[in-house]
């Protein structure tokens, strides 16, 4: 797990680099916000999460029962701690994007639109 990257995955890159050359600026990792977002647009109070689909359970309940109870109770953790991160964002009055990771795989151009939306409603 030590050479699992925490930060500038693959994922988070690809969806960076489209929102830059789009002309978009943000921070990244803002340790300051709860669950230290990947992407943060301040002035529109926008975080953007870009959630692997194993470490964040994506459709967990379907392949639960084939991870040994030590992912389990792993993965749980994650899931949980993100519900709460959001839910504190969103009382701080943030919007949330959560991006999963197969989505920017199979249409990364359509996931950077929908963020590029979401920023332009907000403004």
């Amino acid at each position: 797990m030590s050479r699992v990257r925490q930060r500038d995955t693959d994922l988070e890159r690809a969806v960076r680099s489209r929102l830059h050359r789009a002309g978009y600026r943000f921070r990244k990792h803002v340790t300051d916000l709860p669950g230290r977002p990947d992407i943060v647009f301040s002035r529109e109070k926008l975080a953007v999460f870009v959630d692997g689909d194993f470490w964040h359970g994506w459709h967990f309940s379907l392949w639960k029962d084939a991870v040994s109870p030590f992912w389990q109770q792993k993965i749980e953790g994650n899931r949980s701690r993100d519900r709460r991160n959001f839910a504190a964002l969103r009382r701080q009055g943030w919007r949330v994007i959560r991006v999963w990771g197969h989505e920017i795989i199979r249409d990364p151009d359509g996931v950077v639109a929908r963020i590029i939306g979401t920023i332009k409603s907000l403004r």
